[in-house]
């Protein structure tokens, strides 16, 4: 994939995360998709942070959906490559404070592979 393939990716994802498509998020996730995420590890810390499968990924993601009804993304910067894509954003939840995050898509044939999420 080219990089910018794979940065239209990365707009489809804010895109869906923004309007809580569930559905359109998921799509653009492999069946077996691995997903770490520090929230994850405190949320849910059977799970050590990581989830596998799209099962698990709507599970989460419809959580989240759920209990941060103003969730929103800014994107402030994306860098791409032939596989990967690293994307930095603000999220923002009303009554809490931003929080600047960095996200890492693993891509193969479109579909994403695996996500890896940062932040203090």
């Amino acid at each position: 994939m080219t990089p910018n393939s794979l940065q239209a990716i990365a707009f489809k994802w804010f895109d869906a995360f923004n309007s809580h498509n569930l559905e359109q998020l998921l799509s653009l996730y492999d069946d077996e998709a691995e997903h770490y995420s520090p929230k994850l590890k405190i949320r849910k810390p059977e799970t050590n942070g990581l989830v596998s499968g799209k099962q698990a990924l709507r599970e989460w993601w419809q959580d989240a959906f759920d209990r941060l009804p103003t969730l929103h993304y800014k994107v402030t910067s994306l860098t791409a490559n032939s596989d990967r894509v690293f994307m930095e954003y603000i999220r923002m939840v009303k009554e809490e404070d931003d929080m600047l995050v960095a996200e890492v898509l693993d891509v193969k044939a479109g579909k994403i592979i695996a996500s890896r999420v940062y932040h203090g």
